[in-house]
């Protein structure tokens, strides 16, 4: 059996955990540059405030209803998952982080019936208990199945925070009760063509044949098809090490007209992609800068930066990658008075840092490189992020995000950590 573990509310539920004063109140949380509403409460849904709804337009409306209001923050976000990550890996031996609030379990092994329900209600007080993050378990045969009994496992208060599908009984109850739209890997492009094939549920869904799945949503349907089925078949490699990694930003105000100031915040972006490069033990190929105006400006000529390089030898080193978009952005800047609004890094063409192919023209002594990353990245791992950086990365912060309604960094700024006083 196979165990989804989803963080409820989870953005949310963190900022509750350092203001009680919270639990039970509206919360919505908003995207960069406090632009739309990308997170919400329980109670923040049933005011009907919409996901993605633009926080000048329900500023009103939040205001009306006393819903607090908070800046994304990502560092708090980032630490109290990784938590949470690290309570679940003690209970299987086998854990997969699908997301920052999501994990898969393996629970075979582990019992079945009322004593794997036992189980992971044991898993849910355990990480309530250590995080303050309300969890939720969906259990079943299969990654999908176990999604969709998450689901209910949300919906219904009765589960207890774990919803169970291990009989054919409950499967085709639970997949009678759900919208074809709502199962895992579903788009919306593929739900509008299941309903004019007349597919409601997804147990209409799985009354189809095999061969006819595959006749008109392919490979991909098949396996959806499948593991609704009970039949799983979606491998780790499916879920894990990305095969590309964008990290951008929109700048807050009119833009950006200055080089070295759009060099500092590229090279910032640069230097996170290799760091998740690195977290996920691989190289990149190829790296992609880009650059642009607003679109939504029209009375202004719109410009954009646009260039690809393919690097010789696959490589997660920060210096060096740093190095080449800079001077890509260098070699494709117009002193044009442009203001850019928002820029961003790609890297691509992704390989294992095990299986990696030199070039016999290579000029850089890759082993010195590797010394050298690793005894900044020693250094920074100690003293706190970015200790030692590229110099380019520069300190202004004229690029960095709006962010008037952050919390603190309560768990990784020793300047930030919640004061008793007594």
């Amino acid at each position: 059996m196979i165990a989804l573990v989803d963080c409820n509310n989870f953005y949310a539920s963190c900022e509750r955990v350092f203001n009680p004063a919270l639990n039970g109140k509206p919360v919505v949380i908003l995207s960069n540059n406090d632009g739309c509403i990308i997170a919400r409460s329980n109670e923040a849904k049933m005011l009907g405030i919409g996901m993605g709804t633009p926080f000048y337009q329900a500023r009103e409306m939040l205001e009306k209803h006393q819903v607090a209001v908070f800046s994304s923050n990502y560092n708090l976000y980032g630490d109290m998952s990784r938590r949470v990550m690290m309570l679940l890996s003690e209970f299987t031996p086998n854990l997969i982080q699908y997301s920052i609030d999501e994990a898969f379990m393996d629970l075979s092994g582990l019992g079945e019936g009322e004593t794997l329900r036992d189980y992971g209600k044991r898993i849910v007080r355990t990480v309530t208990r250590g995080t303050g993050i309300p969890v939720t378990m969906g259990i079943g045969p299969t990654k999908t199945l176990a999604k969709l009994a998450s689901r209910f496992g949300k919906k219904y208060k009765g589960y207890e925070g774990v919803c169970i599908i291990d009989t054919e009984e409950k499967r085709e109850k639970a997949l009678k009760a759900c919208d074809i739209g709502d199962v895992w890997g579903i788009g919306r492009r593929h739900r509008k063509r299941m309903y004019y094939f007349d597919i409601r549920t997804a147990w209409d869904f799985c009354c189809k044949s095999e061969s006819w799945v595959r006749k008109y949503f392919t490979v991909t349907g098949v396996r959806t098809w499948k593991e609704l089925q009970g039949i799983d078949c979606i491998v780790e490699d499916d879920m894990t090490d990305k095969k590309s990694i964008c990290t951008s930003r929109s700048f807050p105000g009119q833009g950006i007209n200055r080089l070295e100031v759009l060099e500092e915040a590229v090279a910032n972006f640069t230097a996170a992609c290799a760091r998740k490069l690195k977290e996920q033990d691989s190289c990149c190929s190829g790296l992609t800068v880009f650059a642009y105006t607003s679109r939504f400006r029209e009375d202004i000529v719109s410009y954009q930066i646009n260039r690809n390089i393919h690097l010789q030898v696959p490589t997660n080193d920060t210096q060096e990658l740093v190095s080449t978009s800079v001077k890509m952005l260098r070699e494709s800047w117009i002193g044009n008075g442009a203001l850019y609004k928002k820029a961003g890094v790609i890297v691509w063409d992704i390989c294992p840092d095990t299986a990696i192919q030199t070039s016999l023209f290579d000029t850089v002594d890759r082993e010195k490189q590797a010394r050298l990353a690793a005894a900044i990245d020693a250094i920074n791992r100690k003293n706190g992020h970015n200790t030692v950086k590229v110099a380019v990365q520069g300190f202004d912060k004229s690029w960095h995000l709006t962010c008037e309604h952050i919390s603190k960094q309560y768990t990784t700024n020793l300047n930030e950590v919640i004061r008793v006083k007594t």
